[in-house]
């Protein structure tokens, strides 16, 4: 159980820490031209991103944890898996709110979702706990993929 809980602070810390340099990379244009574009009415307050955001980085590190630990030695392709999904997470951030390229991030947004719907199944075959653990971040990215491709249409030239 200790190594267990080793792995969960391993990997929840890495990844929040992670995606909160990306929050902060990401500030200002959130404040400045983001605030300033069309959005849908059904587009969330900007509040709620964070703690949003920092409930799912905490669900996959845990995610990522129980598998490193059912596996003993994290899986090659669960952890590939996992690593192109994450970096397609922090790249998305950058090309939409630092790039302003609204509909690069579309394109790459729904390559970041398909990448999490295969770690999910990855991670389902290892540990079915695990890729519950992702579910929340698959719909959530579902979402925001809808609501990526809403503000592109709805500020194209």
């Amino acid at each position: 159980m200790k190594k267990l809980a080793v792995k969960i602070l391993i990997c929840s810390t890495t990844c929040l820490l992670l995606g909160i340099a990306s929050g902060y990379s990401t500030a200002g244009a959130i404040k400045n031209w983001y605030q300033y574009i069309v959005k849908p009415d059904w587009n969330p307050p900007n509040w709620l991103f964070g703690p949003v955001w920092t409930i799912l980085y905490l669900l996959m590190g845990v995610s990522l944890a129980l598998v490193w630990h059912k596996a003993l030695v994290l899986p090659k392709k669960a952890l590939i898996l996992f690593i192109i999904q994450f970096i397609l997470n922090l790249l998305w951030s950058y090309i939409f709110f630092n790039k302003q390229q609204i509909g690069y991030a579309f394109v790459e947004i729904a390559c970041m979702l398909l990448f999490i719907v295969l770690t999910t199944i990855s991670f389902y075959r290892i540990n079915k706990t695990a890729a519950y653990l992702m579910l929340p971040y698959l719909f959530w990215v579902c979402f925001a993929t809808v609501l990526n491709g809403t503000i592109w249409y709805l500020n194209k030239s």
